[in-house]
């Protein structure tokens, strides 16, 4: 179709009045879902743009900041998620903005979100979290030029705005800290292969063994999605190998899967710390009240919510983000689960 794309065109395409698709548009109105989808589809087809800039000069803008995830199942709660939003919401307010979240279910393409709040103008910009190689979200908000910053990286090449934990230096430092402690047999609970932030986190314990001068048996590395039962069978298989290749101590990707671990050692017999040293990744809530307490790394979460949304306000107004890309380091908290003698917090 030749020429500028209009509301009339997308109105033709979808078989509705010119008003109906104004009012999916802007998000008024009530209407029904399957010619809601409809007027989203003809958009698609016809690559209709909304004019967000014109628009914003009469609305002044809508002063939101978008945020969509998938929920978590009802038996696992994210305590870091919830940190996370609830200082991404302080830090919004600071800078007269407000956090509209958006959770959507896994048959929905997240992709397909971001492209209908975006082009209906509700939000003024996205935070994206939990990002992966060749994010959809994030190529797409690159292609479109639209303001957004993200918690986490993704393809190297790609150019955009973020703020992140350096999994790599921490998985490292957890390591180091069980080799300061005697241990050479070492094991890693690891996430999914695709996992890009896994694939970091790591890298950070394979640069501390051969730092080391300690091989890794392959058999010690473990790949799975976080669950507590996930880190008590890795543990249990581990324990079950020979004397001479039998770890003494695992280092796990997240609190989820170290408790898993602790659990696993405590039942076949062994003492966790001064046996079996484990450590997680995140210190969730309740971590320090373990028995034994967990050693773990923390995340600088407020630090991360403030810089990512004055980045985002930045980038809503047309400014350039100084710096553009933000690595900050975590901090190890040790606890009794990796000490061998005496503990320290």
């Amino acid at each position: 179709m030749a020429g500028r794309i209009t509301l009339k065109d997308v109105a033709a395409r979808a078989g509705v009045s010119y008003q109906t698709v104004s009012k999916v548009i802007n998000g008024n109105g009530n209407v029904a879902a399957e010619t809601e989808a409809q007027i989203w589809r003809a958009v698609e087809e016809l690559g209709y743009r909304v004019n967000v800039a014109a628009r914003n000069l009469r609305t002044r803008a809508s002063g939101l900041i978008g945020y969509t995830w998938a929920p978590s199942p009802p038996d696992r709660g994210n305590p870091i998620l919830d940190q996370f939003l609830t200082s991404v919401v302080a830090a919004a307010e600071a800078h007269g903005y407000h956090l509209m979240l958006f959770p959507h279910p896994p048959a929905i393409e997240e992709v397909d979100v971001y492209r209908q709040l975006m082009r209906s103008g509700r939000v003024d910009g996205f935070i994206v979290a939990s990002t992966n190689y060749d994010d959809p979200r994030i190529r797409l908000l690159i292609d479109e030029a639209f303001p957004f910053v993200a918690f986490g990286r993704s393809n190297p090449e790609w150019d955009f705005p973020f703020v992140d934990v350096d999994g790599r230096a921490g998985i490292r430092m957890a390591t180091e800290h069980l080799i300061e402690q005697g241990h050479r047999a070492i094991a890693l609970l690891a996430w999914p292969d695709h996992s890009l932030v896994g694939a970091d986190r790591t890298e950070g314990y394979c640069e501390a063994m051969a730092a080391a001068g300690l091989a890794v048996d392959p058999a010690w590395v473990h790949h799975s999605e976080s669950a507590f039962q996930a880190g008590y069978a890795a543990v249990q298989q581990l324990l079950s190998l020979p004397p001479d290749r039998r770890p003494t101590a695992v280092a796990a990707l997240d609190d989820t899967l170290a408790i898993g671990a602790i659990r696993a050692a405590l039942d076949a017999g062994l003492q966790v710390g001064a046996d079996f040293g484990v450590t997680g990744f995140d210190d969730a809530p309740g971590a320090q009240y373990l028995s034994p307490s967990l050693t773990t790394l923390r995340q600088p979460i407020q630090q991360v919510a403030e810089r990512l949304t004055e980045m985002l306000v930045d980038c809503i107004h047309g400014r350039t983000p100084s710096p553009r890309q933000v690595i900050l380091p975590p901090r190890l908290i040790v606890r009794a689960s990796s000490v061998r003698v005496g503990i320290r917090d």
